[in-house]
């Protein structure tokens, strides 16, 4: 599993998204004219795909085995025989070094200025600060009310993906958390693409696998997405059932840094609990954070 992500086998990964993709398609799916012959594995066959895609049956089985590169023209045609969404087809063409993206910038991630004053503007409504691998840059009180006190969590460990798998509180403050963790997991995917060679990505990926057996289920089902607005129900141990409206902040001069903020309409019972939530964390003395490099 690790494997997958070093540098020397991206031909490899992309095949296992390709294999996993058409297996999940059936050729009634595509147009294609069901048959009596029984089928060894689920899905399309290599050579149902090479058809639809117009090309051969050799050329796609490389591609699969990681024997050869493939050009844009094939890669937007199989993103379309494969009924990819642009998330997929994104993670397709990044997987395939078909993209603007480079792993070059490894360098230490600070807390980009501009969110962080937006972050210490934001009073009444929870809001932290991400960076590459989720990793948990900075976070305002409430946002320590909500989730966690984060300035308790050894900075090492201060990862968004690592706590929704590894600490059991989180596993219970959301009301969905298998649906949570399976985006969560599909976001990490995404940036993999992005960073294959990224040390500290690679670590993560590894430890989360060995030590959740979903996380690895999951993982290994290659599927992305991108951050994205929605909405989570959280049971919180004070406040009790919330849902709150989730959004996400890019800084333009760091696209690897994000700010996540949750809020709720005003008059709303979800408002009301926040307001609640504030006074609580204020007879807490919750520390908010002024940002850490990462």
């Amino acid at each position: 599993m690790l494997g997958s992500m070093t540098s020397n086998v991206p031909l490899n990964e992309l095949g296992e998204f390709l294999k996993k993709r058409r297996s999940q398609l059936s050729p009634r799916t595509v147009g294609l004219p069901s048959t009596s012959r029984l089928r060894r594995v689920d899905g399309l066959r290599r050579e149902e795909v090479a058809q639809l895609a117009s090309i051969s049956t050799d050329y796609y089985t490389r591609l699969e085995q990681g024997r050869m590169q493939a050009s844009a023209p094939v890669l937007d045609t199989l993103a379309r025989v494969l009924h990819l969404d642009d998330d997929e087809r994104g993670y397709l063409f990044q997987l395939a070094g078909k993209t603007t993206v480079r792993t070059r910038r490894r360098g230490v991630q600070k807390v980009q200025p501009q969110l962080q004053r937006v972050l210490e503007d934001l009073t009444s409504v929870p809001a932290m600060i991400q960076g590459r691998r989720g990793d948990i840059l900075a976070w305002n009180v409430l946002a320590a009310a909500l989730v966690t006190d984060f300035s308790r969590i050894p900075e090492k460990h201060r990862n968004y993906p690592r706590l929704l798998f590894i600490d059991p509180a989180m596993r219970g403050l959301y009301a969905d958390w298998e649906t949570a963790a399976q985006v969560t997991v599909a976001q990490l995917r995404m940036e993999a693409a992005k960073y294959p060679e990224d040390p500290r990505l690679i670590a993560l990926v590894g430890e989360l696998s060995m030590r959740d057996k979903q996380f690895a289920q999951w993982w290994g089902d290659h599927r992305v997405a991108a951050r994205t607005v929605g909405t989570k129900t959280l049971i919180h141990p004070v406040v009790g059932e919330v849902t709150l409206d989730c959004d996400t902040l890019t800084a333009n001069t760091d696209p690897d840094q994000y700010m996540t903020v949750w809020t709720a309409a005003p008059g709303s019972p979800a408002h009301d609990r926040l307001r609640i939530l504030a006074s609580w964390a204020a007879d807490q003395n919750l520390p908010a954070s002024s940002g850490w490099e990462a």
